[in-house]
């Protein structure tokens, strides 16, 4: 489906020449700048802390309800509610952003992971399971695209994709992280009480960082009167 789909792509419609005394856009930071910004490593270390918060309790899922006792066909179907309240997440979190801020819908969706990872160690049922997953995936789903338009908010498009590219980069190494790292959790206490209280404090971690996002101030050069 994405090949026939990606054949749908127009390029969009060239912007209307600016008058001669038009504002011209504010001068912004080049890549390499942009990288050594408060700001990029902000958005890197929250998206990192984000991945690495969640990917362990995603992976671990279908084992964690099968070791609360509850059958593996039906373990699966977890796995899957979380993933349609993720795929409901980033919808409805995309709307929120809209009206109340990108950061300030970023920390609330961080701060609902964190709290729904935290849930996991008194869930044991069924139902409660259905119940923390879809919270929790509502959260971590909702909380992925809004790196994409906070970058997009606080850096110049022409290099937009490199920013975000490497963000991206970054935040893949905390996604390695928590699968193995939660098995390894599992296996030296018996259990995945560790991994969730682990995953939950990277999770607060992730809100703090987060709440650091600020613009850049970008100086512009000096102008010199002959």
């Amino acid at each position: 489906m994405i090949l026939p789909a990606a054949l749908l792509l127009r390029p969009a419609p060239a912007e209307p020449k600016r008058a001669a005394n038009a504002t011209a856009e504010p001068i912004g930071p080049t890549f390499a700048q942009a990288l050594r910004t408060p700001l990029f490593w902000s958005l890197a270390l929250a998206n990192f802390a984000c991945c690495a918060a969640h990917s362990g309790p995603i992976f671990h899922m279908v084992a964690y309800a099968a070791d609360c006792g509850v059958a593996p066909v039906t373990a699966a179907t977890v796995l899957g509610a979380a993933g349609l309240a993720a795929l409901s997440g980033r919808i409805l979190c995309g709307l929120l952003a809209d009206r109340t801020g990108a950061k300030r819908t970023l920390v609330g969706c961080l701060m609902l992971q964190a709290a729904a990872i935290a849930l996991y160690m008194v869930a044991r049922d069924l139902d409660t399971l259905y119940a923390v997953s879809m919270l929790f995936g509502l959260a971590y789903g909702g909380a992925m695209p809004l790196y994409a338009i906070l970058v997009r908010e606080h850096f110049p498009a022409g290099i937009m994709g490199s920013v975000f590219g490497v963000i991206a980069a970054i935040s893949t190494v905390g996604m390695a992280l928590g699968p193995p790292v939660g098995g390894w959790l599992f296996d030296r206490f018996g259990g995945y009480g560790w991994l969730y209280i682990a995953s939950s404090a990277i999770g607060v971690g992730a809100v703090l960082i987060a709440t650091t996002v600020r613009p850049m101030r970008v100086k512009l050069p000096e102008l010199r009167i002959a």
